[in-house]
């Protein structure tokens, strides 16, 4: 007896993905939320695949590469002494710009000008000049999450790039395991089954997957190119004008890096009237936003404003 009621959706990873599609499928059924909230967001996912000849991930990953060496104290003097967010600033301009037209010209970038890209990449990813060559100006994100601590025999986290682990062999190419998974998993196990025993009073032998395993193939909805919903989510606010959507982001997320949905946020074609109903957020976390108290404390705070301003827009 709850129709009447304000209605909200709430994803985070892919069920961001999952919460973009549902809300274009819903409002063909006459069904409209009064506000969403996506944290870690992907909806786009060119914006994170790394294939040949896709360049896009490695223009819209390197802030994140450039957040998680600052954390690292890996980034020269100048650019460690200034504060993440004005780093970042600096960064997110030559991405959109030289990087970017550089890696459009593929071979044909040569001699000086590969150089001056050359120099400031290392610049902002503080990892070495050769390296980066070697790699035709192109970073994966488990190559990143490899280098940047070699000299250290340390690697960094994908979920969140704050932590460090250890492999085996130092002179892999790519990480052994995530050690922000690694530290993450076993505690929110503990506690997830711990509540539905305890508090709810669920009590079943089958077997919880925490994360993969057991769960079918994804129906994406195409057969080719990159899977996007977010022009699902385009299709809710131009159907329901009145929808507000609150997306969150974690600077040290390596899986869904926050300029990834920027950029896609910027591209979904909606009416000014309706980017005004758009709200981001950012936080000095990863993947897991509220692991980090005092970050856990702004999301309560931005996630409970934003509910009492969109729970009148129905």
């Amino acid at each position: 007896q709850r129709w009447s009621s304000p209605l909200f959706l709430v994803g985070e990873s892919y069920g961001t993905t999952r919460a973009a599609g549902l809300a274009g499928h819903l409002i063909e059924k006459g069904i409209a939320f009064n506000g969403i909230v996506l944290i870690s967001t992907i909806l786009n996912f060119e914006t994170a695949r790394f294939t040949k000849g896709n360049d896009l991930p490695y223009v819209l990953f390197l802030p994140t590469y450039t957040a998680t060496a600052w954390f690292h104290k890996k980034l020269p003097a100048d650019l460690q002494a200034k504060p993440l967010r004005g780093v970042l600033d600096e960064v997110e301009r030559w991405a959109l710009g030289d990087y970017t037209l550089a890696l459009a010209k593929g071979d044909r970038l040569t001699g000086a000008d590969r150089q001056a890209v050359l120099d400031t990449l290392a610049r902002y990813t503080g990892l070495e000049k050769r390296y980066l060559d070697n790699s035709d100006l192109r970073i994966e994100i488990q190559r990143f999450d490899k280098e940047l601590l070699r000299d250290e025999k340390r690697t960094v986290g994908r979920l969140d790039s704050r932590f460090e682990g250890s492999d085996v062999l130092a002179a892999g190419e790519r990480p052994d395991f995530d050690p922000s998974l690694a530290a993450i998993r076993p505690p929110y196990t503990a506690t997830f089954n711990d509540y539905v025993r305890g508090e709810l009073g669920y009590k079943s032998d089958l077997a919880y997957h925490v994360l993969g395993g057991g769960i079918g193939p994804w129906d994406w909805g195409t057969s080719n190119g990159f899977a996007d919903v977010s022009d699902s989510l385009r299709s809710a606010f131009a159907k329901n004008p009145h929808m507000k959507l609150m997306v969150a982001k974690g600077y040290y997320d390596l899986a869904t890096p926050y300029f990834a949905v920027e950029y896609t946020l910027a591209h979904m074609g909606l009416d000014a009237s309706l980017r005004r109903n758009v709200r981001t957020r950012e936080y000095e976390s990863g993947h897991m936003v509220y692991i980090d108290k005092r970050e856990l404390a702004r999301l309560h705070q931005d996630v409970s404003a934003f509910l009492q301003d969109a729970a009148g827009s129905r």
